[in-house]
């Protein structure tokens, strides 16, 4: 039989798809480098009774500490629980042996929040909103 390839664009991905290919990056990865050592990592922030209230969510592969995901309620901020949450996963990612960390962040987020913790901009791209971009931090841990 002669299969044809289609290229479909899709609004949502299939979650199980989107899965799929994942984990056979991933083999791919592990197959060019031989290592494998993607691990996920995070800190939470929770409340007396143990309610979630926001955290740090990210990765740690290849000797990279990946941040993926920050939230502290405005409610919290500027009382030191970021700085927290970002010293906790940065002593953890260097104890799985990390020696840089990499974020990935919006002109209207939080660039200055990383930039106060040593995190240097190494690239920028202009969003279609004038005066906003995605930013690239980097920040050497060891």
């Amino acid at each position: 039989m002669n299969e044809t390839s289609h290229l479909r664009i899709v609004a949502l991905a299939d979650e199980a798809t989107k899965a799929e290919a994942a984990v056979a990056l991933y083999r791919y990865n592990v197959a060019a480098t031989g290592v494998d050592d993607r691990a996920p990592i995070g800190a939470m922030l929770c409340n007396g009774s143990g309610r979630a209230l926001g955290g740090l969510w990210g990765r740690t592969e290849l000797g990279l500490l990946f941040l993926d995901m920050f939230f502290v309620p405005e409610y919290l901020r500027g009382r030191s629980y970021g700085a927290r949450l970002l010293a906790a996963v940065e002593e953890a990612a260097k104890r799985r042996g990390c020696r840089a960390a990499v974020v990935e962040t919006s002109s209207f987020q939080a660039p200055g929040f990383y930039a106060r913790h040593g995190y240097v901009e190494f690239g920028r791209i202009p969003f279609a909103i004038d005066g906003q971009a995605r930013i690239f931090l980097r920040k050497q841990l060891a």
